[in-house]
């Protein structure tokens, strides 16, 4: 594994154990410390990967003792039969060997489906993989529909989707969006609360329904034109299509959001972007903030300034 080529095909993570840690099993060390789940060490036990200490190969019953060395080498990743690498232009906005956050542009699928095989960005994060010689498959953490546009989380490996996926649920990822939608709202700011369900009539298709998982959504007004608003949203729940479900609830579509009743003379897509993320590094335990301004095709709907 010294050869450079093979470490950028197998990952490779390395720790060292403190005192607080020495006595750990390893097996308690890598679930209880770094976030590994069960899922993930039996991959790596009978999928080709590796544990190592200080250089050996170990069981996941070795004994830790301060300052020893432990090593995790990945094993090579399955991808998914619609998943082709295709050259795709993606905005990378930032890049390490953990994870990637991208800045999608509207109309580009997130992930490939009968639907949409070709020009998604699991595609392009493919081809950029196997350019680099990075043997993993896509990992997306936070999901945005085809036509909105904004930052996207993606895990390059399996450990740090896991730990991301697990801090998604508990809220330790935070995305604000901002959003156009028609006519002015009562409350210049506030909180809703309904579920959404799935619309039986549609597969695609969700609504306020009492049979729902709950959402709420927190909003500002942060302008106001003549015939729109422009909206500051923070999610405290993450259910699909959640944002463009609820302020078509309330009367207000977003501009554009043609299957929940938006006006679709002056955008062809919801006027939907995700401005900011946050996130804990799942490697490094440090706090990663992006942003990303709005699109030139929801601007021009605002007054020029």
């Amino acid at each position: 594994m010294n050869d450079k080529k093979d470490e950028k095909v197998k990952r490779i993570v390395k720790w060292q154990v403190t005192n607080e840690e020495s006595g750990l099993l390893l097996r308690e060390y890598l679930k209880d410390t770094k976030g590994f789940s069960r899922r993930i060490i039996k991959a790596i036990k009978f999928q080709s990967g590796s544990l190592l200490v200080n250089g050996e190969c170990a069981t996941v019953r070795r004994v830790l003792h301060e300052n020893d060395i432990v090593e995790v080498v990945f094993p090579k990743e399955h991808r998914g039969s619609f998943m082709r690498a295709e050259p795709v232009c993606l905005n990378i906005v930032y890049e390490d060997d953990d994870v990637l956050v991208i800045d999608k542009m509207a109309g580009m699928a997130t992930i490939p489906s009968i639907h949409h095989t070709k020009g998604t960005l699991a595609n392009g994060i493919l081809y950029h993989y196997e350019k680099n010689q990075i043997d993993f498959t896509v990992h997306i953490v936070t999901r945005l529909d085809r036509d909105t546009s904004g930052l996207v989380l993606v895990a390059k490996h399996r450990l740090s989707h896991s730990i991301l996926a697990m801090d998604q649920k508990q809220g330790k990822i935070e995305r604000r969006y901002q959003a156009i939608v028609s006519g002015h709202l009562q409350e210049k700011q506030g909180r809703i609360d309904a579920p959404i369900a799935r619309n039986p009539a549609s597969i695609i298709e969700r609504r306020v329904d009492i049979s729902g998982k709950r959402a709420i959504t927190h909003y500002h007004v942060l302008e106001e034109t003549n015939s729109d608003s422009l909206l500051h949203i923070r999610l405290e729940t993450g259910r699909t299509h959640q944002i463009r479900v609820h302020f078509s609830h309330l009367g207000h579509p977003l501009v554009g959001d043609e299957l929940y009743g938006g006006k679709t003379d002056v955008l062809h897509r919801q006027a939907l972007h995700c401005v900011s993320l946050s996130f804990i590094h799942p490697i490094t335990k440090e706090k990663h903030t992006f942003t990303s301004k709005l699109p030139a095709d929801m601007q021009k709907l605002l007054p020029a300034k």
